[in-house]
């Protein structure tokens, strides 16, 4: 008769097997239950210490609760409205953490791609809540006002901490191709808003109030079509060679620019080899799914109590979808820009700064869009003269500030003073009601 194969443990200590070779020693087999559920809590406390607890900006995390709290405590909406803001913050920077996480074990083609959807996430989220209370204007002022922070806030101030930094450079150097690609999809996105905004206020439709929605949700088509484009070249593996061609007309003085690039990415390159990931893949995608939830919570609630808070502080709903939203909702992002500018690496605060514009003029607005026709809202890309003729303005001046490659301390002066411009005149701004269109 066969043998057990069991480990036997005399009183001495030493070990005796029996005479089966695949012996399982009998501590391992009454402690491997005990050991997973040990290993399992152990992985999920460390996984708990990185995401939550390691980041600073977490302090805020408690504002969240707060807000809900508040929300059926008081009839406070202006606490409400700024508890909810504060409490996005982190989540928002967070969410960004755990993609990046995601994207180190996929790939970096499947790594770009979760970062072009899961950038603006949050953004999306509080669009798509105001969408579905019928708060349309607030959809679009919200996403106008991130376009606009990103392109001349974000940037400006990157510019100029960047300058300020490595003053004795005087021009820092970044990828001139990018941005032209970048310019011209914002172009793009201008002019997509551009002509309903223009049929509407001729009074040139062949329906009126249908004709300029049937545009949009093609335009938005058209949009998402050049978009998904963009992104298969861009992580295709061919931008390189596609971007050297525009800096080989250039003659020595780009020749010059792009091997002090090329130093400064190989001086790079160590540091982002280093990297590797704190959390594990499905960590990554619990993580995702609980910080999505919990902005999408908030948002509610955020949304509710925007008309309350402009009521609370005498602000212009405008000015509050326009220029707190974005300034507040993107904070953490806003400040890895600037480091990355104080780091020299200006290709990586390019690709948060116009990046993310490009992305939320491209891929949010006619996402957006369609999203509305699915709900049956009348979403549409009119975002009245005012709102587009700031975003036309604004996109040729950051076309022309980035079409050189450089970068130094007075283009991001100049970014910044053009963007207060852009806030004080949307403090003054009343949004047309739809009997004075």
């Amino acid at each position: 008769m066969a043998n057990s194969g069991i480990e036997l443990e005399t009183n001495g200590g030493s070990k005796h097997w029996d005479s089966e070779p695949n012996a399982i020693p009998i501590s391992t087999v009454a402690l491997a239950p005990g050991c997973k559920f040990h290993c399992a809590f152990q992985k999920i406390a460390h996984s708990v210490k990185i995401v939550i607890f390691s980041a600073k900006i977490n302090v805020l995390l408690p504002f969240g609760p707060a807000s809900i709290i508040l929300h059926y405590l008081t009839n406070h909406h202006g606490v409400v409205f700024l508890c909810s803001l504060l409490g996005i913050i982190p989540l928002a920077e967070r969410l960004g953490y755990a993609t990046e996480q995601m994207a180190a074990y996929t790939g970096p083609t499947v790594g770009g791609l979760l970062n072009a959807t899961f950038g603006n996430a949050t953004e999306m989220i509080i669009a798509i809540y105001a969408l579905k209370n019928g708060m349309i204007r607030v959809v679009q002022q919200s996403l106008l006002g991130s376009i606009l922070s990103n392109m001349l806030l974000v940037l400006g101030c990157s510019f100029f901490a960047g300058g300020i930094v490595h003053y004795d450079k005087k021009e820092q150097v970044f990828n001139k191709g990018t941005a032209v690609v970048n310019s011209g999809l914002l172009l793009m996105a201008v002019m997509g808003l551009s002509f309903p905004a223009v049929l509407h206020f001729t009074h040139s439709e062949v329906r009126y109030g249908k004709s300029e929605v049937a545009l949009s949700r093609f335009s938005s088509c058209i949009m998402l079509v050049a978009y998904g484009s963009y992104l298969f070249f861009q992580l295709s593996g061919r931008e390189s060679s596609q971007y050297s061609r525009i800096d080989i007309q250039e003659g020595s003085e780009s020749d010059s620019q792009r091997q002090s690039q090329s130093q400064n990415q190989n001086r790079a390159e160590p540091e982002d080899e280093e990297e590797e990931p704190e959390i594990g893949l499905w960590e990554s995608v619990a993580w995702l799914a609980l910080l999505t939830l919990w902005v999408s919570i908030l948002s509610e609630y955020l949304v509710n109590a925007i008309q309350g808070a402009s009521e609370s502080f005498n602000l212009p709903v405008a000015f509050i979808s326009v220029i707190l939203l974005p300034i507040v909702g993107n904070a953490a992002e806003h400040a890895s820009a600037v480091m990355f500018a104080m780091k020299d690496k200006l290709d990586i605060t390019l690709g948060v700064a116009i990046g993310s514009s490009t992305q939320i003029s491209m891929f949010v607005i006619p996402f957006c869009v369609v999203v509305g026709w699915m709900m049956k809202k009348n979403m549409d890309l009119n975002f009245q003269l005012f709102e587009t003729a700031t975003l036309f303005i604004t996109v040729l001046v950051v076309a022309f500030m980035v079409q050189d490659g450089t970068a130094n301390y007075l283009k991001g002066l100049m970014l910044v003073l053009c963007y207060l411009i852009v806030a004080a005149s949307f403090f003054v701004h009343v949004d047309p009601s739809s009997s004075d269109d």
